[in-house]
């Protein structure tokens, strides 16, 4: 099959950051379906693992990335019962495992859905990684209720990335919190709106620019976890909640939290699949309840731009995208 991978470190400018190569079909276990990818889409952590995995040494075999894709289930291994062949399916997958930059994939029926019959596959694809990530942030690492949250607010720093995406239209259609999205640009203004954020607020000097939010009962972090510690800190309410899903770059102070009783949680949502937890088809649950949202059409896909082909040349592109810091919404690749 085709694949694109890497086995080097290098910057997205270097030919061989990513590189075009033929390779055998994945090798199912017992409960993998093999899917036939039509669409993918590129997240942070693509270029986060291309610039670290093979850092200190080059590899002996391309590594395959990727953690958001859409497509038919070609196969089906002996032990799985929720999909069979032909099934139109969207997931992320294990980071674990080789990924999506390739014409078929391997990966566990427990963190895989339907896809949404209501989006074609490159919408569908930019939904994954964001959505799963969102959810377990507020339902079950802030553990927010649904239809809960009257006269209680939640801010989230980086309102227009594809996590704050997904987070807002989750909060909008299943709480009652007032929602308030950070971004600086119009164009990221423009897109918390769209999305359905109350109100949006400049995340340059945030406490400067909160207005009359003297406080908020909980903060979702996507963008900077450590440039802003302080700021969370102080703006918290008692007793609220953070969550945060960006490493610090340095120390933080986690006594700036005791006095207010505050709770700190760390979401990854690769978790689950890399420790094989006994809630691990809860992912499977998720995206199919998504996947009736959208249908339902209380939710909608994220995606912002759409590129063609897989290619090292089209990853490369949005590779650089991603780089730039200037990414909104959804970067998707059509097959």
């Amino acid at each position: 099959m085709k694949a694109v991978g890497f086995t080097q470190s290098l910057p997205i400018e270097d030919q061989n950051s990513l590189f075009d190569f033929e390779t055998e079909k994945p090798i199912m276990k017992d409960r993998d379906i093999l899917v036939r990818i039509k669409a993918i889409s590129v997240n942070p952590v693509d270029y986060k693992v291309r610039q670290s995995a093979a850092k200190d040494a080059e590899l002996e075999e391309p590594k395959i990335i990727g953690w958001d894709a859409s497509g038919i289930v070609e196969e089906v291994g002996p032990k799985t019962s929720l999909f069979k062949k032909g099934d139109e399916v969207y997931y992320s997958g294990d980071i674990g495992r080789p990924g999506c930059y390739a014409e078929f994939q391997a990966v566990d029926e427990r963190i895989v859905g339907l896809k949404p019959k209501t989006l074609n596959w490159d919408e569908a694809a930019a939904l994954p990684l964001t959505t799963l990530t969102a959810w377990e942030s507020i339902f079950d690492r802030l553990r927010i209720r649904e239809n809960d949250g009257e006269n209680k607010n939640i801010l989230i720093i980086g309102g227009a990335g594809g996590v704050g995406s997904i987070s807002i239209q989750l909060l909008k259609s299943m709480t009652k919190l007032k929602v308030i999205a950070t971004a600086s640009r119009e164009v990221t203004r423009n897109w918390c709106e769209k999305m359905g954020a109350d109100d949006i607020v400049n995340h340059d000097d945030l406490l400067d620019n909160m207005g009359n939010y003297k406080s908020v009962d909980y903060i979702l972090n996507y963008a900077d976890t450590s440039g802003t510690w302080k700021q969370m800190a102080e703006l918290i309410a008692p007793q609220g909640g953070i969550c945060c899903v960006v490493n610090t770059t340095e120390d933080v102070d986690l006594n700036l939290l005791k006095k207010k009783s505050v709770s700190f949680h760390w979401e990854l949502m690769f978790t689950r699949s890399m420790y094989q937890t006994r809630d691990m088809i809860a992912q499977h649950e998720i995206l199919n309840r998504v996947k009736k949202m959208v249908e339902e059409n209380s939710i909608k896909s994220t995606i912002n731009r759409k590129f063609e082909g897989l290619s090292a040349d089209t990853l490369k592109k949005v590779h650089r995208l991603q780089e730039s810091g200037k990414s909104v919404g959804k970067n998707v690749i059509l097959f």
